[in-house]
């Protein structure tokens, strides 16, 4: 998905369910969880950052990708969420 088609989704939603709507992230599609997003972080932003606790990272492959981090577990999700989508 590129962040065009992102934009062009959360818009339609913004349109039917408003600009307030809660975004969550579905994760483990076999054992479905929802959580919260913990923000948005480029790989350039990744790479140019200093790692200040010697853990062994590395640099992100692609600088030209935004990575929507996860934040913390909330609840089960539903495996209805991939059947929507076709997947």
């Amino acid at each position: 998905m590129t962040i065009d088609e992102l934009i062009e989704r959360l818009e339609e939603y913004r349109d039917t369910l408003g600009g307030e709507a809660k975004v969550l992230l579905m994760t483990q599609q076999q054992w479905p969880f929802e959580n919260d997003i913990c923000g948005i972080v480029s790989g350039e932003e990744i790479n140019d950052s200093q790692d200040d606790d010697d853990r062994d990272d590395g640099d992100v492959e692609d600088e030209a990708v935004v990575y929507i981090v996860e934040g913390g577990q909330l609840r089960y999700g539903t495996k209805r969420a991939w059947d929507i989508l076709g997947r």
